[in-house]
C-alpha cells in the first residue's frame, strides 16, 4: 500500500464507541487470559520487575533521576507488552499460546515495532532529562532520596515545584498514551505504517475521551500499586494490563481491511 497516505491507511480502520463500563470488562478478560496462560505472563512481569529493581539500585541515591526514570519507564511500558498481545491474539484464535508465541513478536520482519519502541524510548529519555533538570535547578535543597523529595519538593511551603513537575509529566504522558494505546497492537496485527497506527490511536481516544481517560487512570493506578509493593506487584500488574490492553484494542478497532502481518 505504498500509494496510500497515513491518513488513508488510518481511515481503513473502523472504530467503535465504548462505555465507561468497558475498561473494567477489559480488566476482567485480561485476568482470565493471565490465569489461563500464566507462564508467558509471569515471565514478562518478572522481567519488567527485575528491570525496575536494577533501575532502583542504580539511581537510589539520586532521587531526582529515579523519579524521572520511573516516569519514563511508564512511557515505554506499552512496548514491553508486545509479546503478550501476541499471546492474547493466539488465545482468541484457538492457536497455541506459549512463551514462544510471545518471543516471536519481538522479531518483526519490517521493524515497525522496533521503530515505535525507539520513539517511545526517546520520549522517556526526554522526560528523564526534563525531570532531572527541573528538580536540580529549582529545588531549594539537594534531593537525594525519597524523603528528600517528599520534604523539599512535595511538602515545601510556598513552592509550586511539585505541581509543575506533575503538570509537565502529564503534558508528556497524555500524548504518548494517546499515540500508543491502539498503535502497538495494531502494528502487531496489521500491515500499517507507524504514523497511520498513531493516527488511528488518536482517533480512538478522541472518539471516546471519557472512557479512554478512565482506562488511562486505571492503567496508572494499577501500575503504581505494583511499584509501591517494592516492585513485586509488577509481576502480576504488567501481564494483567497487557492482556487487558489487547481486549481494549479489539473493542476500539472493530474492523479493518488492512492485511494481516505474518
Amino acid at each position: 500500500m505504498p500509494s496510500e497516505s497515513a491518513l488513508q491507511q488510518s481511515q481503513r480502520c473502523q472504530l467503535g464507541s465504548i462505555t465507561y463500563a468497558m475498561p473494567f470488562d477489559w480488566l476482567a478478560r485480561g485476568w482470565w487470559d493471565m490465569l489461563h496462560r500464566p507462564r508467558p505472563a509471569l515471565l514478562h512481569g518478572l522481567a519488567v520487575a527485575l528491570f525496575g529493581a536494577v533501575l532502583l539500585w542504580v539511581a537510589h541515591r539520586q532521587f531526582w533521576w529515579l523519579a524521572g526514570a520511573f516516569s519514563g519507564f511508564l512511557l515505554i511500558g506499552p512496548i514491553a507488552a508486545t509479546g503478550l498481545y501476541a499471546v492474547s491474539r493466539a488465545i482468541e484464535r484457538g492457536e497455541p499460546a506459549t512463551l514462544s508465541t510471545a518471543l516471536a513478536a519481538w522479531r518483526p520482519r519490517d521493524y515497525r515495532l522496533v521503530l515505535f519502541g525507539v520513539l517511545l524510548a526517546a520520549a522517556g529519555t526526554c522526560w528523564v532529562l526534563t525531570s532531572a533538570s527541573l528538580i536540580t535547578a529549582f529545588a531549594p535543597q539537594p534531593v537525594h532520596d525519597p524523603i528528600d523529595f517528599l520534604r523539599v519538593v512535595v511538602l515545601s511551603e510556598g513552592s509550586y515545584l511539585f505541581e509543575i513537575w506533575l503538570m509537565l509529566g502529564g503534558v508528556l504522558v497524555a500524548p504518548v498514551y494517546a499515540s500508543s494505546v491502539v498503535a502497538i497492537p495494531l502494528l502487531l496485527e496489521r500491515r500499517i505504517g507507524v504514523l497511520a497506527a498513531v493516527l488511528t490511536s488518536w482517533r480512538a481516544v478522541l472518539l471516546n475521551p471519557g472512557p479512554m481517560a478512565l482506562w488511562g487512570a486505571l492503567l496508572l493506578a494499577i501500575t503504581f500499586v505494583g511499584m509501591s509493593t517494592l516492585l513485586i506487584g509488577l509481576v502480576i500488574a504488567v501481564p494483567w494490563l497487557s492482556y487487558a490492553s489487547w481486549h481494549a484494542y479489539r473493542d476500539l478497532v472493530v474492523s479493518t481491511d488492512l492485511p494481516e502481518t505474518r
